[in-house]
């Protein structure tokens, strides 16, 4: 008897997360148990859904430091679980609180992010001054979402200029 066909293997994604370094920096993410987080508090729906239908684990992520003195990428991760129900939408005392997200159907979800090593700063600036970097959703003007997809082109290129390639 043949053996049921396989689906192909999908080629890896990639995206860019930011984290605001006083809450969970790569730093707090290397330190962490098997240098693994949850991803709480995402609340746009966009990048919910970015989590919920198309990142898988294995995929890269970089590690982007939003909201300092200095944003920018600070290292190399990849996504290390599935979705599940964010829990901060439950807790009343969590900046993240969702009174209307209802425990039997969560709103909010989260995912695993496990941090692979912490880069040089590859701040905005030097982003920009990259043309071939220009379409990349975190430089788009107004492109506030945490979570955003990244064509290979543009992580093989800052893998690249962080010398990681």
């Amino acid at each position: 008897m043949t053996p049921p066909p396989t689906a192909p293997a999908r080629a890896p994604r990639y995206w860019l997360m930011k984290s605001e370094p006083d809450e969970c920096s790569i730093d707090d993410a290397l330190a962490a148990p098997g240098a693994t987080v949850p991803w709480t508090g995402v609340r746009n729906y966009q990048a919910r859904n970015f989590m919920r239908d198309d990142m898988q684990v294995g995929d890269g992520v970089l590690f982007y430091h939003s909201s300092c003195a200095e944003p920018g990428i600070a290292g190399i991760a990849r996504v290390a679980s599935g979705t599940r129900p964010d829990p901060t939408q439950f807790d009343p005392a969590s900046p993240y609180h969702d009174p209307k997200s209802p425990p039997e159907q969560p709103r909010w979800l989260l995912l695993d992010v496990q941090a692979l090593r912490k880069t040089r700063l590859l701040p905005l600036p030097e982003l920009r001054s990259h043309p071939e970097l220009a379409d990349m959703r975190v430089l788009q003007k107004g492109s506030r979402l945490s979570i955003t997809p990244v064509d290979a082109v543009h992580w093989h290129r800052i893998v690249a200029l962080l010398g990681e390639g």
